[in-house]
């Protein structure tokens, strides 16, 4: 009985020390499994950013975004035609490879909300994409850059037009009429104060351009500036 007894205390010593090899086990393989889920969701939250949709391109362009090989695919994201105008593509431009990398990645956010990763099936897969595509930054499109030019052209414009004038005004007294003894006996024609080289001409039967013409030795390069006290030919 003496030796059953020891034979079963060591028996069930046996036991306890199997369970606890094995409850140590298990402990060890789920502080091993623990890094690996935390780098599956570390890996997860990497792919939520915009550096996705540059995996994704240089997977499917070689991170080209403005290629154009005539295959029926466009940019960095390979758009079709068709996909690009479905999603407002043309807002940026015509066909993706002529559109910018922000535009690019815009629609492409577009597309994957709607088809999921799927529209790049190889690629996203090698990109790591996982969920939902992040937001996309802010593009430009071409009617914001297009009124943006308008309204710069305009401004330009405006700033501008006072310089265009046609010659018709002398530099002093505008409005002003000149004394009939401007004239001298020999026709020629003393500046007044007030008097413009169309005044002047008007009153004798002639054009600025051809007084001009004549006198252009004493008024000089600029048919505007006529001095009082020039004497000018008729």
């Amino acid at each position: 009985m003496s030796e059953c007894a020891d034979t079963t205390r060591e028996t069930a010593a046996d036991k306890s020390g199997s369970r606890k090899g094995r409850t140590t086990a298990a402990l060890a393989g789920a502080a091993l499994l623990a890094p690996l889920g935390l780098l599956a969701a570390t890996g997860n939250a990497a792919a939520a950013d915009n550096g996705v949709w540059d995996r994704i391109a240089q997977c499917e362009s070689g991170g080209n975004w403005h290629i154009n090989t005539g295959n029926g695919y466009y940019g960095g994201l390979q758009f079709s035609a068709s996909t690009w105008r479905a999603y407002g593509g043309t807002a940026y431009a015509a066909t993706a490879d002529q559109a910018s990398r922000e535009a690019q990645i815009a629609v492409a956010t577009k597309v994957q909300h709607a088809q999921g990763w799927g529209a790049w099936p190889v690629c996203s897969g090698r990109a790591g994409a996982t969920g939902s595509a992040p937001e996309s930054t802010s593009a430009t499109t071409k009617s914001t850059t297009e009124s943006a030019t308008k309204s710069s052209t305009t401004s330009g414009a405006r700033k501008s037009a006072p310089a265009a004038k046609a010659p018709q005004r002398s530099t002093a007294g505008a409005g002003r009429t000149s004394s009939p003894s401007s004239l001298s006996s020999s026709g020629d024609y003393t500046v007044r104060e007030g008097d413009t080289l169309s005044q002047i001409a008007e009153r004798h039967g002639t054009t600025w351009q051809r007084l001009y013409a004549a006198n252009k030795a004493v008024i000089g390069d600029d048919p505007n500036l006529i001095v009082p006290g020039q004497r000018l030919a008729l």
